[in-house]
């Protein structure tokens, strides 16, 4: 389960991802932060400059492809998914969404947040919600960047 208690002290050389800031969020959180494993070693080292100490066990780094390897994740594991800027590749949106399924219970939260730049970003969001009830919770209209929150559909309300 997700305890979000307080976030840590924001990075002063701006050198953050949103995973290595939102586990400074959870007390007795247990966070997985997620990329390709082009990226694995550089967010690896931002996770072990930018947390605590205390948290940093805590903390997991792991290899994610959009629809590859999902077994390497439990169904539903995670309680809450936060996702920056990753609706951009049209021909990733069915694995992505595939992988947002396999992660997610019932119960669980994503917030995702994005700008809106082409027609194709509307697209996923529109397949988002054919699996998923999506919200709109927040517009920073300075940055242009909206955060939407989606979780599963209950099979009851497609009824």
């Amino acid at each position: 389960n997700f305890f979000l208690c307080k976030p840590h002290d924001p990075d002063p050389a701006g050198l953050e991802t949103p995973g290595s800031r939102s586990s400074g969020l959870g007390c007795g959180a247990h966070v997985t932060i997620t990329d390709r494993k082009v990226a694995l070693e550089f967010l690896k080292s931002n996770v072990q400059a930018n947390l605590p100490p205390h948290i940093q066990p805590k903390t997991v780094v792991k290899e994610l492809t959009w629809g590859q390897n999902l077994g390497s994740f439990s169904p539903g594991e995670f309680d809450l998914i936060l996702g920056a800027d990753i609706i951009y590749l049209e021909e990733t949106f069915t694995d992505l969404l595939q992988t947002l399924e396999h992660l997610c219970s019932n119960h669980s939260v994503i917030l995702l947040a994005c700008r809106i730049r082409y027609e194709r970003d509307n697209n996923f969001l529109a397949m988002l919600e054919r699996q998923f009830t999506v919200r709109k919770v927040h517009y920073d209209p300075e940055k242009d960047v909206h955060i939407y929150e989606a979780q599963k559909r209950n099979q009851k309300e497609d009824l």
